[in-house]
């Protein structure tokens, strides 16, 4: 049974992470017509606007089939975040489960777990924020939300994958001094 359940997890793992790779590259191509002079970051700078003139700043900046790449990248992300978080959640709980079971700091790993979703939650926010936008609803409380909620997300997302990359190297070290 053991077998079978690893053998599962590493099957998901590996769809997780091909599927992540295909959104990586869609968001990416949608994003290449959305950079310029005052969107350096494309959908990045958009998200992070912050007050309505940069925003609508950034809107007039790109043209009708141009906003088509937004509203296209912002659709897709619907699908990306389920992607990621679900990946990193996964991630973390396996190497957490492996690394820190029984060890005080296996709660911060749980914890992670549902951040992570917590951070797709809001980047399910922010999307509806910037779509408001993109649609022509121009207002402050849009530019606003976006920029919160993008932030939040982002700051738990670097936090999720600088303790992945924290416990990949512990796990690493410790494999390799068990060795000698």
């Amino acid at each position: 049974m053991k077998t079978f359940i690893k053998t599962y997890k590493k099957r998901i793992t590996l769809i997780l992470l091909i599927t992540i790779i295909i959104n990586i590259i869609a968001i990416t191509i949608f994003d290449i017509p959305l950079k310029n002079e005052i969107c350096e970051n494309g959908i990045v700078s958009f998200e992070l606007a912050k007050d309505l003139d940069k925003s609508v700043d950034i809107l007039n900046s790109w043209g009708g089939s141009t906003k088509i790449n937004a509203g296209l990248s912002l659709g897709f992300d619907f699908l990306f975040l389920l992607v990621y978080s679900s990946f990193i959640a996964l991630l973390i709980f396996n190497i957490n489960n492996s690394l820190w079971k029984n060890k005080s700091f296996h709660k911060f790993g749980n914890l992670l777990v549902i951040l992570i979703f917590i951070a797709a939650f809001f980047d399910i926010i922010e999307n509806i924020a910037l779509i408001k936008l993109l649609l022509g609803d121009l207002k402050q409380i849009w530019s606003s939300v976006a920029y919160y909620f993008a932030v939040i997300k982002f700051v738990i997302i670097i936090i999720s994958i600088i303790y992945l990359l924290i416990s990949w190297g512990i796990l690493l070290f410790e494999k390799n001094t068990k060795k000698t």
